[in-house]
């Protein structure tokens, strides 16, 4: 009895031992490594298997990440701990974390005209294969619906108007809809992928949003308006210029040159809307919410706190990156602080603006000049791993003529930044201000310091410019508002001498009458002087604004930067698409590299630089926008006419009287109504590339 027994489980343990080998064997033949990083990619996963991601289930989602063939973000359902922890697991950039969102960017639908019928298939697919559509529009939407169909989360809809609309509570950012549109108008983007994203040749853009510098999303943040989303402009506004308050007051608003309804009607008046909504939200007593990107760890400084710092600044924190900014002046603002008036911005509203952008994490440390208090080699050694220039322009052309530096002679940034300074408490210094008073220039600069005289007292305030009105290079509405102030213009009149009374100070002015000669290379009809036309002046104080540029003397204290290139211009020499200079690390935009221009150029400029400094610092080629649209127009979106316009009257600005403005600084053009926002909004056509609403026609 024993005997067979103990022969079965010598047998089965002989077999087991056999098997045990072969398995031993088998398990180093047949191995197979597994990344243990799959796991813990897995672990940090929804655990849902629900495959709105694209992969069979996490566990394959977790082997495409650790393959590199998902981002930290794949998975739509857990939410940005998640893929901050992936991103960890992973070591990679953190910024690579945030969620997707899909964006329909055509709001052509049903208005957009057709070229031929179409009797096929209802998909979009099947009608982009046949001429590409039948709509005249090259990029515009089909509008059969295969992102609504291709949405598994019901975020996708179509809309009244013909075009899908999509439900940002409920897109999960999987991609879906952008893979099943064959005209890329839904695109599926990060938060830093849109701020950083720039106007190109085949996207659906109205006349308006390719001219503005800052490239604003015109049509939108004005539909939101006239839906009284007063909040989502603001964000609107927000995604390409951080300082709309400023420019709502300050910007010369090119977009309105453009605007389709000027065309047959007055132009929509679009930076009223834009400062409607900027004071809405300082006014409501509480900021919206300005979201940024996961630290990255990467540290950049920015000098200089101007429009064009302020703007790269903003989007570099947004992008998750820490920013220093460092600046000569005591506050924030650069020339919009220093050099234009408060009667035109209110320095409450500035700091209410510039405070808004320290507030996302921005460093900031005043009254510090570049070559004197630090160097380029002292902020690389505090760990800073690039820098950007937006010194602004703060040196003031001379005039060259004899008696420019008597007293009681100014220059036009030194006189506005000196009066400034005293009025906010910077500067102990007053300027004495004299009763008979010219200003030399035909500039935005001259015509702020004559606004300016006339508000401190002086008796007459005359301005002295070599060529006619129709030349002057200051704002159209600008100009107006100093003749209204009693400023008195003398045209045709270029400045020889300044004359000294018997105490060193300038007592008249000798200047010469011109006439206008053939144009000269900017197209302007070119000054002659009319011989034997010498004329004096009786004057008690004279300031010179002719135009002012970069003062680059750092460059020559700093041996980091030494071989820095300048332009021939005294400005910054930097790739104008990428705004990186001949040293890698370094960036610079704004009137440094531009020379003095509009504030709004400056913003657009910081954003670019933000972009090529965000590439820089992730290891990235720093290579200009793709199809970049900077400062061209698509030539198939320009109208000579435009159908089916009834006129509607623009909305005026309302402004401070006159009588009341000239005695004191407070602001002089005041915000319109939000009965009058909502009735200019409704003037605006909704452009896009090419269609419009053509029955935007009622008063």
């Amino acid at each position: 009895m024993f005997e067979p027994v103990f022969i079965s489980v010598m047998a089965l343990m002989s077999i087991g031992a056999i098997c045990g080998l072969v398995l031993s064997v088998a398990s180093k033949v047949f191995y197979v490594y597994e990344d243990p990083r799959i796991a813990e990619v897995e672990y940090f996963l929804s655990g849902a298997n629900c495959g709105g991601c694209g992969y069979a289930g996490c566990s394959a989602a977790a082997v495409a990440v650790v393959n590199g063939q998902a981002p930290p973000s794949v998975c739509i359902v857990a939410g940005m701990e998640s893929a901050i922890a992936i991103a960890e697991v992973m070591g990679v950039d953190p910024g690579s974390a945030e969620p997707l969102m899909s964006k329909n960017e055509c709001s052509g639908g049903n208005r957009a005209d057709d070229h031929f019928l179409y009797n096929g298939v209802n998909t979009c697919q099947a009608l982009a294969a046949l001429h590409g559509g039948q709509r005249i529009c090259s990029i515009g939407c089909l509008g059969q619906g295969d992102c609504i169909r291709a949405c598994h989360f019901n975020a996708v809809h179509m809309g009244p108007n013909g075009f899908p609309v999509v439900d940002e509570t409920m897109c999960v950012g999987c991609g879906a809809c952008e893979k099943a549109c064959p005209k890329n108008i839904i695109r599926v983007r990060t938060m830093s992928e849109r701020l950083l994203h720039f106007n190109q040749e085949d996207d659906a853009l109205a006349p308006c949003q390719q001219t503005c510098p800052a490239e604003i999303d015109i049509p939108r943040y004005i539909r939101q308006i006239k839906e009284g989303d007063y909040a989502g402009a603001v964000h609107t506004i927000r995604e390409r210029n951080p300082l709309l308050l400023t420019c709502g007051r300050v910007c010369p608003h090119p977009c309105e040159d453009m605007c389709r309804r000027g065309i047959e009607d007055e132009a929509v008046s679009i930076n009223q809307l834009k400062r409607f909504v900027a004071d809405y939200e300082m006014n409501s007593g509480q900021r919206l919410p300005i979201p940024c990107a996961p630290e990255t760890d990467k540290r950049v400084a920015v000098i200089g706190g101007g429009p064009a710092g302020l703007s790269c600044a903003y989007f570099l924190r947004r992008l998750g990156h820490h920013v220093k900014i460092l600046d000569m002046m005591p506050k924030l603002g650069g020339m919009t602080r220093y050099g234009i008036p408060e009667y035109r911005l209110p320095k409450e509203v500035l700091q209410w603006e510039t405070d808004g952008i320290l507030n996302l994490g921005i460093d900031f440390q005043g009254n510090v000049k570049l070559g004197e208090d630090y160097t380029v080699d002292s902020l690389r050694e505090e760990g800073f791993d690039a820098i950007f220039l937006g010194v602004g322009a703060w040196k003031d052309y001379k005039l060259r003529a004899e008696g420019e530096d008597l007293d009681g002679c100014f220059t036009g940034i030194d006189f506005l930044t000196r009066f400034a300074s005293h009025q906010q408490g910077d500067s102990p210094d007053d300027v004495a201000i004299g009763k008979k008073c010219v200003v030399i220039g035909g500039g935005n600069t001259a015509i702020d310091c004559v606004r300016t005289l006339i508000r401190l007292g002086a008796d007459e305030v005359s301005i002295v410019y070599r060529r006619t009105r129709k030349e002057m290079p200051a704002n159209m509405v600008e100009i107006e508002a100093a003749e209204h102030e009693g400023v008195q213009f003398h045209f045709l009149a270029a400045p020889v001498k300044a004359v000294s009374d018997e105490k060193g100070h300038v007592k008249q002015l000798e200047y010469l009458k011109m006439e206008l000669g053939e144009p000269d290379a900017s197209g302007r009809r070119r000054p002659v002087p009319i011989e034997g036309s010498e004329t004096l002046m009786d004057i008690d104080m004279l300031i010179t604004a002719i135009g002012q540029g970069p003062d680059v003397g750092f460059i020559e204290k700093e041996e980091a930067i030494k071989d820095l290139e300048i332009t021939r211009w005294s400005t910054i020499e930097a790739d104008p698409e990428t705004l990186q200079t001949n040293i890698p690390y370094i960036f610079a935009a704004g009137d440094a590299q531009t020379g003095a221009s509009l504030v709004v150029e400056a913003i657009g400029g910081g954003r670019r630089a933000a972009r090529a400094i965000h590439l820089y610092l992730s290891d990235e080629a720093v290579t200009p926008v793709p199809n970049s649209l900077r400062k061209r127009h698509i030539p198939e979106s320009l109208f000579e006419s435009v159908n089916g316009i009834a006129p509607i009257k623009r909305t005026p600005m309302p402004e401070m009287p006159v009588e009341e403005r000239i005695k004191c600084f407070d602001e002089a053009d005041l915000v319109i109504s939000e009965t009058d926002a909502l009735r200019e909004s409704n003037r605006c056509l909704n452009c896009c590339r090419i269609c419009y609403d053509k029955d935007s026609c009622a008063a």
